[in-house]
């Protein structure tokens, strides 16, 4: 090759070489600006998501400090009512210390009276028996005889007397019992029967009422307790909520409130809406249903008897005896067993056998009035009867079948032998739980008479009494008057273990409808 194209070689490889330089310059410096921008854009991005956490952070933390405040607001409100409540009792407390206290001063003037009284009546007793010995010394010196010899010459006349009105009131009594033998001989036959009668179950004064798990209590209770409260206003009846498992306890003297009580409970726990609008709601409800059923059981349980053409008033009063006991038994199983036992005697000595039966149904209706007259419920059961245009002999065995009216017909004494077989046997009755009803009903009447009184209910087996006014005829003031006057009442009047509390409730309502 010649100098010439050799020199153009070179120079075409120095040209080549150079440019390839300079071309990885420039490509090093493009990549490096874009780098450069590439960390700007970064830090650009990573900037902006600062500000948005940041921003986020803070609405967060005022979202936070909101409900917290509310929170707090909430809790002083809160703390504000119970400092209320308890300025409201703290006065009550006083104002009863201070009633308390006037009391006590009374207490001790009574007191102080009474023994200045006793020491006077001391020093009186002991002047009239210094008299009284006087006078017995001037009559034994004016008689010329002591008191003894005295005294023992009225008694042997006495005696001399008392020994000839004996033998004259023996000879009376054997003629008139010759007279009435065969009377008195078929009164004995009867009163012989009174070992075939049989026994007879004894109620108590409890319902229990099964559910089906113990969440049911809690909607039962309520919101602190209102729900119950409702119930047991409505209804009269007390109910224990215990740790008994899957049982609620109701318990109340009368057998009908516990009846309401029992089915009241069973439709709102069935239903599940339980309030205390949907509770009296209920109990109303229930009550209409069981005045329909006192209707139904008087009516089948004339059918089942054969007893006919009874008025239905006294239907009714049959009917009201199954929610009725007569120291502890049953009063609806103890009439049909006497209507039995009657119509059997009754056909044994040849009287009326359907009168006797009817006698015996309707003999203690007395016992199941809707008001409570002050009379004896033979008394009353034979004026019910009379009312009701039932024949002559019934209404007379009704009303003398405690001896309160002269029996006038062979029927009567039938009445009261078999009245004595189904309830005078041992084990059959428990006068206890008699007296113990009577004793509430009692209680709750006496608070009943006082003006403004709707409802009085007697629960804790006698130891609390409830009783509800009206808003409008009761002040707050005269509420408290009402209680003390109640408890005084009871106090003076009647006799009673232990103590009873009386609680007055004043309620204001107002509704509305929503249509």
């Amino acid at each position: 090759m010649d100098t010439p194209a050799m020199m153009t070689l070179v120079a075409i490889i120095v040209g080549a070489t150079a440019g390839g330089c300079i071309a990885y310059l420039l490509t090093g410096a493009a990549i490096k600006k874009k780098s450069r921008q590439m960390v700007k854009d970064a830090e650009l991005e990573a900037e902006n998501i600062k500000k948005e956490k940041i921003l986020q952070a803070k609405e967060k933390f005022l979202e936070m400090k909101k409900e917290h405040e509310g929170h707090v607001n909430e809790k002083n409100s809160k703390i504000a009512q119970s400092e209320n409540r308890i300025k409201q009792r703290e006065a009550s407390l006083n104002q009863q210390i201070n009633e308390n206290q006037k009391k006590a001063r009374e207490l001790d003037n009574t007191r102080e009276n009474l023994k200045q009284q006793r020491e006077l009546l001391g020093k009186k007793a002991d002047e009239f028996e210094k008299i009284r010995k006087q006078q017995i010394d001037q009559l034994e010196h004016l008689a010329g005889m002591s008191a003894d010899e005295a005294r023992n010459m009225l008694v042997e006349s006495m005696k001399e007397d008392a020994k000839a009105n004996a033998m004259t009131y023996i000879n009376e009594t054997m003629e008139e019992a010759k007279m009435t033998a065969n009377k008195e001989a078929k009164r004995i036959v009867i009163q012989s029967i009174q070992r075939l009668a049989s026994e007879t179950a004894v109620e108590n004064s409890v319902t229990i009422f099964n559910i089906e798990n113990d969440d049911v209590k809690g909607r039962i209770i309520g919101r602190e307790g209102r729900n119950i409260r409702a119930l047991e206003a409505a209804t009269g009846v007390e109910i224990v909520v215990d740790d008994t498992p899957e049982a609620i306890v109701l318990s109340a003297f009368d057998p009908v409130r516990r009846e309401i009580a029992r089915m009241a409970l069973h439709q709102l726990v069935t239903d599940g809406r339980i309030h205390p609008a949907r509770i009296e709601e209920v109990v109303e409800k229930v009550r209409k249903q069981i005045e329909e059923e006192i209707i139904d059981v008087g009516k089948r349980t004339a059918i089942d008897l054969g007893v006919q053409n009874l008025h239905p008033e006294l239907i009714r009063l049959v009917g009201k005896m199954k929610y009725r006991s007569s120291y502890g038994q049953n009063l609806l199983q103890h009439s049909r067993e006497v209507a039995n036992l009657c119509s059997i005697m009754a056909s044994e000595l040849g009287l009326n056998a359907k009168f006797a039966k009817r006698a015996g149904l309707l003999h203690d209706i007395g016992k199941v009035p809707d008001d409570e007259p002050e009379l004896p419920h033979a008394i009353l059961g034979m004026k019910l009867a009379e009312k009701y245009k039932e024949k002559p002999e019934v209404c007379n065995a009704i009303g003398a079948h405690h001896d309160e009216v002269e029996m006038t017909t062979l029927l009567a004494p039938v009445i009261q032998v078999c009245d004595s077989i189904s309830g005078a046997r041992p084990g059959a009755r428990r006068e206890i739980v008699e007296s113990y009803i009577k004793r509430l009903t009692e209680m709750e009447d006496l608070a009943l008479s006082h003006p403004g009184v709707q409802k009085t209910y007697a629960i804790q087996a006698g130891r609390e009494l409830r009783v509800v006014v009206g808003s409008e005829k009761v002040s707050d003031q005269e509420a408290e008057k009402l209680s003390f006057d109640i408890a005084k009442k009871i106090q003076d009047e009647m006799t009673y273990p232990g103590q009873v509390k009386i609680t007055v409730i004043r309620e204001t309502r107002a509704i509305a409808y929503a249509k």
